[in-house]
């Protein structure tokens, strides 16, 4: 047979089958279809550079990407235009705050000082000598005499210039403001929450406004990202670690709908401190401008019953070394704390002079400049004492701040409640107890002799008739166990009036106290569950942010923590470690790196909430999302 038969025959072979396929459909007998293979789902690569890391401070926004070394750095204030020519000028207060002027608040002052006083003389010197006070009276003997020295006529220095009237000015140029000009100055956020006030740019919206002309300000100006473009952007949001729902569930909306951000991670400032520090577990103590957070954290998660947060900071340091400078005689006696440029020198006096080194002791001089615009720079000597120390002592004996009747100390409180979020604590709580009651209904059944005739009815053990269906799918209802831990007071709906209002009572009061900076830190970390963590949080004691970057602090807090901390412990402790510069970074960056951090972990895909699922979802996405229990 020829190569030309062969193929012939072959054909007709081919043929031949394609007409029984034929035959074999029409009578109704399919080949089986062969499953299309089904691609995986590509994990979508995120460049770092086009993540943006926002960390908004009391004071200081810092703000960059992810790729950036370091964030641009910039206050947190902005200037807003009078929208009428006779408007009354109103302008956010700094140093100044509720409580000071009562009737009380001098003797509590004075009260406070005696016991740093008392506690500066107690302690011996590295030489073994105690210590001799300083009396004010040595100092303002020779400070009263101080007349200031002309350096230049002129400072340099000059007002923003609001001759092109821009509706509104941030940062710097928000600060440096005439006071004359028509402008309103506003801080945003005040002691780490929204500064919602019932005063001029007080509302909700207005202070989410000023939020967003900050922030795209920086964005445009520093970042040099157009507004266009954060839609090719995504943005992790660091918030505090006793966060306000409905400000965090604003902030939100305003950077995914307003803003145009293509999605959002919020995670916690006290877990991104311990990636930006490198540990795994610490406990967490930011002293910040205007409040100081505690929180222990073990392998990313903050432990809730932990979280502090104390109504108080730098700014309050600040306020209590200007009335010490004032009983020494400070010789700028032109100096008001309701003045704007007068708070950025006493910033600069307190960062430059302030310590808490007990080795330095006597009276020391020292001179410092003044430089304000349209004013000639003056040079003033000054001879100080124990203020240099006094002041940043007021952190653990904070009733020197003199501040009277203010809540100084915030829990974690239970959610409110959120009708967008109907599957919150709330809901999980009422599950929890119809399904704790139907079970101890069983249990007490099961356990009773059955009377003849009532198999089939309710007993009255089991409770309210209508709650069956309840009780029944309550069994059903898993409680995870990170939303278990961190109910507080599951047993609450079970406790007599009169022991929930005792409770409630307690917190109260405990609320009202002002706890210096070392008890916080030992009571935080008595609420760890268990001996074990609280052991890991004694021997990695976290201190950022820039309220407590004093020379000798860290031995300070150490020595502190070691003479308080519970004897048991101390047998069992091998040294309590207070860390300020891990890795000598610069303490008030440590946050804002580690969201940097948390924008290269793998585990971090699964955090992203993006602007469409935000538009249909809501609020219920950072319960599904977020890192921490929302």
């Amino acid at each position: 047979m020829t190569q030309a038969e062969r193929e012939q025959e072959n054909g007709k072979e081919k043929e031949k089958e394609r007409e029984k396929e034929k035959e074999k459909e029409q009578r109704g007998v399919k080949r089986p279809i062969a499953p299309p293979v089904i691609p995986e789902p590509l994990q979508e690569q995120i460049q770092s550079n086009f993540i943006v890391v926002l960390h908004p401070g009391s004071k200081t926004l810092r703000i960059g990407r992810a790729t950036d070394t370091l964030p641009a750095t910039v206050p947190h204030v902005i200037a807003r235009r009078h929208k009428q020519t006779c408007q009354p000028r109103y302008e956010d207060a700094w140093l100044v705050r509720e409580g000071l002027n009562k009737p009380e608040s001098n003797e509590q002052r004075q009260n406070g000082l005696k016991m740093v006083d008392q506690a500066i003389w107690s302690k011996k010197m590295s030489n073994g000598v105690r210590r001799t006070p300083v009396s004010a009276e040595q100092a303002r003997s020779y400070n009263r005499l101080i007349r200031p020295a002309g350096l230049d006529t002129s400072s340099r220095m000059k007002w923003t210039n609001t001759a092109h009237h821009p509706e509104h000015l941030v940062g710097e140029e928000a600060l440096y403001v005439n006071p004359t000009d028509c402008y309103n100055v506003h801080w945003p956020i005040s002691r780490g929450q929204l500064n919602v006030h019932g005063g001029a740019g007080g509302s909700l919206t207005a202070v989410l406004a000023d939020l967003e002309a900050i922030w795209s300000h920086v964005i445009q100006k520093q970042l040099e990202i157009p507004l266009k473009d954060l839609k090719y952007y995504r943005c992790i949001l660091l918030v505090p670690d006793i966060y306000n729902r409905h400000h965090v569930k604003e902030l939100v909306n305003m950077l995914l709908l307003d803003m145009g951000f293509s999605a959002i991670v919020v995670h916690q400032e006290s877990v991104c401190a311990t990636f930006g520090s490198g540990l795994s577990s610490a406990c967490v103590v930011d002293v910040g401008d205007q409040k100081t957070s505690l929180c222990c954290v073990e392998d990313g998660v903050s432990h809730r019953n932990s979280r502090l947060c104390l109504a108080y900071g730098g700014a309050d340091v600040t306020r209590c070394f200007f009335w010490l400078l004032q009983r020494a005689g400070f010789p700028y006696r032109e100096c008001q704390l309701s003045n704007r440029v007068d708070c950025i020198l006493l910033q600069q006096l307190k960062e430059t002079f302030c310590h808490l080194d007990q080795d330095i002791s006597g009276l020391q001089d020292h001179e410092f400049r003044t430089r304000f615009p349209e004013s000639p720079a003056l040079l003033y000597q000054i001879r100080l004492g124990d203020e240099k120390l006094q002041a940043p002592m007021a952190l653990f004996y904070p009733t020197t701040f003199g501040i009277v009747g203010q809540k100084m100390t915030t829990l974690q409180h239970r959610s409110q409640g959120d009708p967008e979020d109907p599957h919150d604590e709330h809901y999980l709580l009422g599950t929890q107890s119809k399904q704790d009651q139907s079970s101890k209904a069983s249990a007490e059944r099961k356990s009773l002799p059955k009377p003849p005739g009532f198999e089939g009815e309710f007993s009255s053990q089991g409770g309210d008739p209508s709650e069956r269906g309840g009780g029944a799918h309550g069994q059903d209802v898993e409680l995870g166990h990170s939303q278990n831990d961190c109910l507080m007071g599951g047993a609450e709906m079970e406790e007599p009036p009169s022991a929930l209002l005792s409770r409630k009572t307690a917190m109260t009061q405990f609320e009202g106290k002002a706890l210096g900076l070392d008890k916080a830190i030992l009571h935080s970390i008595d609420c760890c569950a268990s001996d074990e963590t609280k052991r890991k949080m004694y021997s990695s004691i976290l201190v950022v942010g820039g309220g407590l970057l004093f020379h000798r602090a860290q031995e300070f807090l150490q020595h502190r923590i070691l003479n308080k901390m519970p004897p048991s412990f101390r047998r069992v402790v091998e040294s309590v470690e207070v860390i300020t510069r891990p890795k000598d970074m610069d303490p008030r960056l440590i946050s804002w790196k580690g969201g940097a951090v948390l924008a290269c972990l793998d585990t971090t895909q699964e955090m992203w909430i993006h602007q469409r699922e935000w538009q249909r979802f809501g609020v219920r996405m950072l319960r599904e999302r977020a890192a921490f229990v929302w």
